[in-house]
């Protein structure tokens, strides 16, 4: 027993001694700056969609890992069994995607990774109501301040199409979109770049457009 413990300890070592060597030979230095935003989110916008917004997109490179960051604006109105409500809000993502295609020499990505999102908004509903003595009347209620967070596995493609353009796709599941306590008894709806709140897990999708701004040579940084 002794010995099989020694055994898989020396392994061990071995292991840790040999990834530890391989991760100090890489290039950990930035190579580029991909800026670039959504199509999906642009196109409904453009359509007069009930959301209207948008979403920009940015990532930088590590070696293999990329810190990719979101923010959008995010507007909302539909009709509910209630009357109509509304949001209007500001959001962002933050996280780290790893690329499983590092001897690409394009550098082109498939990529799995974490978000955390955040959001702050307002949102209101108009409503009719009945009382017995005055009839119907109109009311409204309204939320302003508010801020909820969530998480996100996310996994997607990054190609390059043509010089500093890139395009690709995010797929998203989101969860965990914290509490719907408000000031008062009314729960929120719905959180934006999220989605309803009583959803407590969200599937989403992005296509994407970037621009890549190069910050340095990454020839040599791609093996065969």
């Amino acid at each position: 027993m002794w010995r099989y413990v020694c055994s898989c300890w020396l392994i061990a070592v071995a292991a840790h001694a040999q990834t530890t060597d391989s991760l100090a030979r890489k290039d950990f230095r930035p190579t580029g700056l991909r800026l670039g935003t959504d199509l999906i989110q642009l196109g409904k916008t453009m359509a007069g969609s009930s959301l209207q917004g948008f979403e920009l997109n940015a990532d930088i490179d590590f070696y293999r890992y990329y810190l990719a960051l979101d923010v959008g604006q995010w507007q909302r109105e539909h009709q509910t069994l209630d009357g109509t409500y509304s949001n209007n809000g500001q959001y962002f993502r933050l996280g780290v995607d790893v690329n499983f295609l590092t001897k690409d020499p394009e550098g082109n990505m498939f990529f799995m990774g974490f978000r955390y999102g955040r959001s702050r908004f307002d949102e209101r509903l108009n409503y009719t109501a009945t009382d017995t003595v005055f009839g119907d009347y109109t009311n409204e209620r309204a939320h302003t301040g508010l801020t909820r967070g969530w998480g996100e596995l996310v996994t997607g493609l990054r190609v390059k199409v043509w010089k500093g353009l890139w395009m690709g796709y995010t797929a998203r599941f989101k969860f965990a979109p914290g509490s719907s306590a408000t000031p008062d008894d009314w729960a929120v709806y719905e959180i934006p770049g999220y989605g309803i709140f009583e959803d407590k897990s969200y599937w989403g999708f992005n296509y994407q457009v970037f621009w890549r701004i190069p910050l340095r040579s990454a020839r040599g940084l791609h093996p065969k």
